[in-house]
């Protein structure tokens, strides 16, 4: 394999290729004159370097920054702590419910707002590439609740316009489909085969069932367990009645379900065991068999508990389409260019994806709403008379200190215990039972996917995965001006997901969550590299992948504390879920101070994030 070696990537930009067509160091350097533009930057992002210091100096060492004696900037009506798309969109409907143009003070961590829905850009070759760095999908919105459904359609999101944008038949169209890598390092050879297991593209695979497994490198009893496991119709909880079947599946891992009850060893199961980490952030041990009936899981589909389980999720969806180019951070664009409309030009979900942000208006002193990036709260306490809320800040390292009317925490809540001192006893305990789920999305901009379609693949997943559990082609959407690269000699995104998990520990869902974190943080973007060029290698040699010559530069968005914790049945209360929970105490309101972000709806999701907004503001309107 040809490796890029240190010399040759700089903070995730290619500095030389073969032919000549990356960056130079002469463009590397005019190109740091656009660091003031956040969605450009490369190398290791989302959680960047300079967002967490401060938070993990006040909830990791308990240190307490002074409060300014004196006020250093207005009393805003409101004050908004996170800048993500709940934190955005409690500001949106904040002004649009208070009426008489409130003024609004918004504070995000990051060099960039929208939280976890992030913009990632690049230039190839000439060419723009947009591509998403958290928050993917705008999912179901035909099951949007009032709020969150008024909202969109408030601030120009027409999700019916996506059917027309997003390319349906396009793999179809190209006769690709998802394949399934078997690394060197675990499995003895590079091997890319079809995937039985769906995915991306979903399908069986064309050739057919028994000539896909018989591909795999895996000894011959294997293939046949596996075989058997896919083709078998068989009730293997027969003898029990649907009550027993459902708590049994309850409580028991898939995996565990697996090996016990349908004799199907490791050797199989190790195959696809990572394959729900995308969804859940950990493997099919760490899930219920239950969860695993409602995926429809080879094993499931003949235990005769349909009656009583009802919806199961197999009937027809929406499709998964409502996908800006750069993800839901076409939300968040939209909501802050509402709010601050000199900020971004026009006036149209179309517009908005070729928009460049002016990111020099954000927090003038002119805005009724003004946003403040690299800017820290450390600090929510009302004042005595209880009339108003004190937040303290940090921002290059000076500490500042604005009062507000009313105060809506946005970010994450785990960190509030650690800035808000009022917090009754029973809440803090709220607060500490679940935690983020971490995440990294990476995207790597390469000259062209000849190599995919050499293969005929559109999507890879990776069996025992050490880094990326899976990557692919970007979602084909084509908008406002930008076009997906329809043509195999075109630059395009390859989209990687990283959750890191701990299979076979036995540590909870919750356990493998925060070791996950603390792994984070201590990986750079060396780690990353190797792994991701290790594996688009192997994966996609055979298709005529050169890693040096094809990949122009990799943008990794790293999350500690990606995902919002959704309960995990097979340790949480299975009673437990967005209506009921430990974050119903959590989210509960402080006086003037309310609380929203997709953590308090236990709900990973942007009409989670949104629903919440609506929540928090309306407490906070009727003071």
């Amino acid at each position: 394999m040809k490796r890029i070696t240190r010399r040759d990537f700089l903070n995730g930009v290619a500095l030389s290729a073969a032919g000549g067509l990356s960056m130079s160091p002469f463009e590397l350097l005019a190109d740091t004159k656009q660091r003031d533009y956040p969605p450009g930057l490369t190398g290791l992002r989302g959680s960047h370097v300079g967002s967490f210091e401060v938070a993990h100096k006040v909830a990791r060492q308990q240190h307490r920054y002074k409060v300014p004696k004196e006020q250093t900037d207005q009393t805003y009506d409101l004050v908004i702590a996170g800048g993500g798309i709940s934190g955005l969109a409690a500001a949106y409907l904040y002004r649009q419910r208070h009426g008489n143009n409130p003024s609004i003070l918004v504070l995000d961590n990051h060099d960039d707002f929208g939280g976890h829905a992030k913009r990632n850009e690049f230039s190839v070759d000439g060419q723009r590439l947009i591509g998403y760095g958290g928050s993917q999908s705008i999912e179901a919105p035909s099951a949007y609740s009032k709020a969150s459904a008024g909202l969109l359609r408030d601030i120009a999101i027409d999700t019916d316009r996506f059917y027309d944008y997003f390319d349906q038949g396009f793999s179809d169209s190209r006769d690709l489909s998802t394949g399934l890598y078997f690394s060197q390092k675990t499995y003895g050879e590079d091997r890319l085969a079809p995937s039985i297991f769906g995915g991306y593209s979903s399908g069986p695979p064309k050739e057919g069932l028994e000539k896909a497994i018989a591909s795999y490198p895996i000894s011959e009893q294997a293939r046949s367990a596996l075989l058997r496991l896919m083709q078998n119709e068989e009730d293997y909880l027969r003898g029990k009645s649907p009550a027993e079947k459902i708590k049994l599946l309850q409580t028991t891992s898939y995996i565990e379900y697996l090996h016990c009850y349908t004799n199907t060893p490791k050797e199989v199961t190790d195959i696809f065991r990572e394959m729900s980490r995308g969804i859940w952030g950990v493997g099919w041990d760490t899930l219920s068999a239950l969860e695993a009936y409602r995926w429809g899981n080879p094993g499931t589909g003949s235990l005769g508990i349909e009656t009583v389980m009802g919806d199961t999720g197999h009937e027809e969806e929406e499709p998964y389409i409502f996908h800006f180019p750069d993800g839901n951070a076409g939300v968040a664009r939209s909501l802050v260019r509402k709010l601050i409309p000199q900020a971004i030009r026009g006036n149209t979900m179309e517009d908005l994806v070729l928009a460049r942000v002016d990111y020099s208006q954000l927090d003038r002193a002119s805005n009724a709403t003004r946003v403040r990036l690299n800017a820290t709260a450390v600090d929510l306490r009302h004042t005595a008379d209880q009339k108003a809320v004190d937040v303290t800040y940090v921002s290059q390292g000076a500490t500042a200190r604005v009062r507000a009317k009313h105060v809506i925490y946005a970010g994450y809540h785990a960190m509030l215990p650690a800035i808000c001192a009022e917090l009754p006893p029973a809440q803090l305990e709220s607060i500490a039972y679940t935690t983020k789920v971490p995440l990294v999305y990476i995207n790597i901009a390469l000259r062209n996917w000849q190599a995919f379609e050499n293969l005929g693949v559109d999507h890879i997943a990776i069996a025992q995965p050490e880094l990326m559990h899976s990557f692919g082609l970007d979602f084909p959407v084509s908008m406002g001006g930008y076009h997906f690269a329809k043509k195999s000699d075109q630059p395009i995104v390859v989209h990687g997901t990283y959750v890191p998990a701990f299979p076979g520990s036995g540590m909870t869902s919750i356990e493998q969550h925060k070791a996950g974190r603390h792994k984070l943080y201590e990986m750079n973007f060396a780690d990353f590299e190797d792994r991701i060029l290790a594996d688009m290698s192997g994966a996609l040699g055979g298709g005529g992948f050169d890693a040096e010559r094809d990949i122009a530069a990799i943008t990794v968005n790293r999350w500690p504390h990606g995902y919002a914790y959704e309960y995990n049945e097979l340790f949480d209360d299975p009673d437990f879920g967005p209506e009921k929970g430990p974050h119903l105490g959590a989210r509960a309101q402080l006086g003037r101070i309310s609380i929203a972000n997709s953590d308090s709806s236990a709900y990973a999701y942007v009409d989670g994030a949104i629903d919440a907004a609506d929540r928090a503001v309306n407490e906070q309107i009727k003071l």
